[in-house]
């Protein structure tokens, strides 16, 4: 008995392309937690302002890129 059932080529390719997906998004936002909070960009404490502008720029201008990469994945 093999130890992985024997699937169809599409269907095995379907799952990839969804956990792909999921770890992309999972990815970003683990690395938009960590800038925002862990080295305090999201909120302006006793920092310039501009390091907060510039970090929700830069998650929101990345958020869009991956939508995009995403959206031409899935066509």
């Amino acid at each position: 008995m093999s130890a992985q059932p024997n699937w169809d080529p599409e269907v095995k390719h379907f799952f990839v392309k969804i956990l792909n997906s999921i770890a992309l998004g999972l990815i970003w936002l683990l690395a938009c937690l960590t800038a925002g909070l862990y080295h305090e960009l999201a909120y302006p404490n006793g920092k310039p302002i501009i390091y907060t502008i510039l970090f929700y720029a830069f998650a929101i201008l990345t958020l869009v890129l991956l939508i995009r990469y995403l959206i031409k994945k899935w066509r």
